[in-house]
This record gives C-alpha cells, structure tokens and sequence, in this order.
C-alpha cells in the first residue's frame, strides 16, 4: 500500500472506531459535563483555535466554567472557574497528579523521567525533595542570592549600555539575565554571554537548542490525541524531537563528565557553594528517600526540566509587569517613588528590600494575575472515574485549567481587564488572596501536589528583576507611540509571550557608577 492509502484506510478505521465507540459504549452512571459537540473523528481540536485560552473561556461563558471537549479520542475537562478549580486541585488533587502521555515527554524528556512529566509515586517524590531541599528551600536560595544579585547588576550595565545606542529588546536581556543565573545555580557557569571560546561554543548550542524546544513546544502532535495515527508522525514532529533529545542528551552528558572529572563548582559567591549538578552528582551512590538512588538519566532530565521551565517563564512575566507600567505612567511614577524612599538613589534594590516594598509587591500580584506565564495549565489525567459538581469524569479524563480565564472572572475581580495594583494593597477587599497557590482566584504557579516546584525562586527572580528596572531607569516608547497605544497583544506558545517585544530607550535615573559591572563571565 501506498503512503496515502495507509493514511486514508487509519483514517477510515479510527472514523469507524470512534463512531461506535461513542454510540455503542458510552454509557455513563451520571451525564458529562456539558461542551460544544464534538465533530468525528478529530472531535473540538477545531474549537480551540490560535488562542485555547481565549477560546476555552468563550466556551465556558456558553456551557459554564465545568466543560468537556473530546480532543481526538481523548476526553478533556476544562476548569474555568475558582470554584471548580479546587474541586479537582485540592479536593480530588490526589485523583489528578499524573500526567497524560504526551510525545514532548516521551521523546525529549527521557521517556516520563523528569520531574515535570514523571508519573505521581515514589520516584516523583524523590525527585521533587531533591529540588525542594537543594534548590529552593530558604536555605539554598539565601546561599545563592549573591549570584541572582550580580546577574541583574549584569543586566543593569546592559540595559545602560543598550540604551545609549538605540531601542532596548528587554525581553531578550531579560532572558539571558535569568538563563545565566539559573545555569551558574545549576552547573557553576553563565550559559549566555562572554568567555572563552569552548564555552561560547557551548552557549551557542544551548540557545539554538531552546529555541527549537519552544517551537515544537508549541506545535500541535496529532498524534497525542488520535494515537492510531500516531506511528506515521505526519506533521514531522516526533523525529525532530528524537533528534534534538540526542543534542540535549549529548550536551548534558558532556556537561555532566565536566563535572565528575574536574570537579568544576562556578565562579564568584556560587563557589562557596556546591551548585546544584556536583550535589546531584553526589547523591547518585546514596539512597535518597523512599525513591532510592538517582540516575544519570535523571540528572540530565532533571537538568533539563529546570533550564526550560525556570527562565522563559520568569523574563515573560517581567516583560509584562513593565509593558503594563509603562502604559500606566501614574502607577510606574508611585513605584518609583516607594522604591527611592526605601532604596534611595545610590544602590540598586537587593532581596532584603522586597518585604519593605508593598506597591511593588502588588504590582507583580497584578501582573500575574492577568498574565500568568502558563495560561493553561500543565495537563493532569484522572487515575480514576470521579463525581464534580454532579458531572461523571471518566477515567483517564485530562484536566486542564484555564488560569488564565479564572484570574479574569468578573465575578471575582471588579473589573477585571484593567491594570490595578491597588486591589492587592493592604486594606483592599481582595488584599488577602495570595499567588502560591491557597487561593484559586488565582493561580499562577498552579496548586496541590503538582504546584510548580520553582515557585519561591521564581517569585524572588521576578520581584527583584522588576524593582530593578523600575527603580534604576525611565523607560522611554518611540516618539510615534503614545503609552496607551503600545501593542499588548498575546502571542500562545510554551509561556505566554507578547505578540510585539517590547521595545523602548533606557534613561538611567541612579548615580552613574552604578551601572557599571565588575562580574565575571
């Protein structure tokens, strides 16, 4: 048979299959939640559009924030609602801390042995311990706040160096600053930027190969939702991911023997420090809790979890906090003015200065609130057939919840499309809503046993990033747009990027030195 007989008869056959199964064996003990009707065979893959954010929270305003859609044969429900959301994330949490199968995961993240995508047991708990205890406990982030403190002081000398010449692509410095810090935590060295030539070598591998990730990221793999047509990969996607896992695999192996036979351990403050790769290493002949012993294949997807998940997510989310001060002069004026009075003008802002700054905090509450950096949130499965709000979810049922829509509900958030910190300043009726994940109006890191492990350093990196930029320049749009004009449209992909990057003059407002740089590359 040919290629397009093998395509037309799977098509035929998944057609028939489908049919039959819906008409003859469905048979429920209480209804579905309700949702668009599904058409044959890719079932509302078609309703989701360019945007599944938006478009799920258009459907949810027809069929109610408890939705269900078939994607292929796969039998989704969407969350689009506080409420609803902590019956699945905290009420049924323990029912829902799996993953689906997805072809990212098989074919890039070492087969499910990550900590993003591994299966909810005792290997899972290992690997979250690992991170929790020697990457994002108190203890280890305060051993390493010098080095997030020289990376945005890098950042600063950038961004006034840029600045003097023309236009500044902020999210493009902003993304090397948290790839930099995150990788001198992790393997004892700044992926981007200037060093000798093996190591700009190495960086420019590395970025080639995230920005092919966030692209088949992004890519619709039919077969993850019509497995039948799976094996013939028509879109492509499943080989260039089995060939960039064996570039990634190859980089972190050699990154790994690095570290094993010289012992390398960083530069600067992180030397006093073990990074997070020789503390890795070392565990792999000592049993670690209930999982055992750690592999190198969980090492590298490890490794590979914490650069992709912990730096796009965190520069995104600035990007935004500053696109929306600009378009508010009046609040980006009240910022600076609590940051001088806190601060003054002759340092930059350092951690211990976050808990005094409480506009500041209510800033990033807002942004957050509505641009969380994962829209939709990572997708769970059903390990059993369950009862929400009188609705049957079936076994192996995917969940997934629309934060993006819930952190906008009108309901909850007096209007609740405009940029208003105030609403998250003490004494405010919503004051008392939190973002770590005890609250569901809005969740930005999720919540329950998947909450996103990251979360205290990505909170810190955020915080501290966007009092910087705030407080040491004035930021200036070209002359032909006005602040209200500037594009802040979505772009949907991996996080939840701007459709234009922003784009605007740096103006120091600091004394001068300090926006010099002595840190080492």
């Amino acid at each position: 048979m040919t290629p397009l007989s093998l395509v037309i008869s799977s098509l035929f056959f998944a057609f028939i299959v489908y049919f039959c199964f819906n008409r003859f064996l469905h048979r429920y003990p209480k209804p579905l939640p309700p949702g668009p009707k599904p058409w044959p065979i890719i079932g509302n893959l078609p309703h989701l559009g360019s945007k599944p954010h938006h478009s799920l929270a258009a459907l949810a305003r027809i069929y109610g924030p408890l939705m269900h859609l078939r994607l292929g044969s796969v039998h989704v429900v969407v969350a689009a609602s506080a409420s609803v959301a902590s019956q699945f994330l905290k009420t049924h949490d323990a029912n829902f801390s799996s993953r689906p199968p997805n072809s990212g995961a098989k074919h890039i993240a070492y087969n499910y042995q990550d900590l993003v995508f591994a299966p909810y047991g005792s290997r899972w708990r290992m690997l979250r311990k690992i991170c929790s205890v020697h990457l994002f406990s108190a203890k280890a982030l305060d051993d390493f706040r010098l080095v997030r403190q020289e990376e945005v002081a890098v950042l600063t000398h950038h961004l006034a160096a840029a600045g003097r010449v023309g236009l500044v692509n902020v999210g493009q410095l902003l993304n090397v600053c948290t790839t930099n810090t995150l990788s001198r935590v992790m393997i004892g060295w700044r992926v981007f930027g200037e060093g000798d030539g093996i190591k700009n070598a190495k960086s420019q591998e590395f970025k080639e190969m995230v920005v092919e990730l966030m692209v088949l990221a992004g890519v619709f793999n039919i077969g993850d939702f019509v497995p039948r047509l799976e094996w013939l990969d028509l879109q492509g996607v499943a080989s260039k991911m089995k060939k960039l896992h064996a570039r990634f695999d190859a980089f972190l192996n050699a990154i790994i023997a690095e570290h094993e036979s010289t012992g390398v351990n960083g530069d600067g403050p992180a030397q006093l420090h073990k990074d997070l790769l020789s503390t890795l290493i070392g565990l792999k002949d000592d049993a670690d809790g209930e999982g055992g012993k750690i592999s190198d294949t969980e090492i590298k997807a490890l490794l590979l979890d914490l650069f992709t998940a912990g730096t796009d997510t965190s520069s995104s989310t600035v990007e935004w906090a500053l696109a929306e001060l600009i378009r508010h002069p009046n609040i980006l004026v009240q910022a600076q003015k609590e940051l001088d009075s806190v601060v003054g003008m002759d340092r930059l802002v350092t951690e211990s200065d976050l808990p005094n700054l409480p506009y500041l905090q209510a800033i990033i509450k807002e942004t957050f609130r509505l641009h969380p950096s994962t829209p939709l949130s990572l997708p769970r499965m059903a390990a059993e057939s369950c009862e929400i709000n009188g609705y049957y979810i079936p076994k192996d049922s995917t969940l997934l919840v629309n934060v993006w829509a819930i952190s906008r509900d009108p309901a909850i958030w007096p209007e609740p499309l405009e940029f208003r910190p105030e609403r998250f300043l003490p004494g405010s009726k919503l004051a008392h809503i939190d973002i770590k994940g005890n609250d569901f109006e809005v969740i930005p890191f999720g919540a329950g046993r998947r909450i996103c492990a990251g979360m205290s350093l990505g909170l810190r990196m955020v915080q501290l990033l966007t009092a910087t930029l705030v407080h040491a320049f004035d930021w200036v749009l070209p002359e032909a747009l006005s602040p209200e004009k500037l594009n802040m449209e979505e772009a949907y992909g991996l996080t939840l990027q701007r459709a234009m990057p922003l784009m605007a003059f740096t103006r120091p407002r600091l004394v001068q030195h300090l926006y010099g740089t002595t840190v080492r590359a």
